[in-house]
């Protein structure tokens, strides 16, 4: 479900050493996004019967079922953005309405 690059794991690994309350359960979502449509992004959650899960290290990630399927394996990454998730199918309909901003999705969108 998801490979994580030693960078990203070292920035999880700094926030809950910083957040020792936090328990380690990370939700893969797709948020709803500007012009560019919706992002793949996480949040602190915990899985629920809809969902795959997957344990790396001490970490448990999840994803909905269906997102799971339509996105395949999810590479997590960390840029100066902050973290990155790519999946190994990308995602259909998540561009359009560019016009809005004028970047034209090109990575200018915000």
């Amino acid at each position: 479900m998801i490979k994580m690059s030693d960078s990203a794991k070292k920035e999880l690994d700094a926030f809950f050493a910083s957040h020792p309350e936090m328990k380690k359960s990370i939700r893969i979502y797709l948020a709803p996004g500007g012009c560019c449509g919706p992002r793949l992004t996480m949040a602190l959650d915990e899985a629920n019967d809809a969902d795959v899960t997957e344990t790396l290290e001490d970490m448990t990630f999840c994803m909905a079922r269906e997102l799971s399927e339509q996105t395949g394996e999810m590479s997590l990454d960390v840029s100066y953005m902050g973290f990155t998730l790519t999946p190994e199918h990308p995602l259909e309909n998540t561009g359009g309405g560019c016009s809005s901003c004028g970047s034209g999705c090109s990575g200018g969108c915000h």
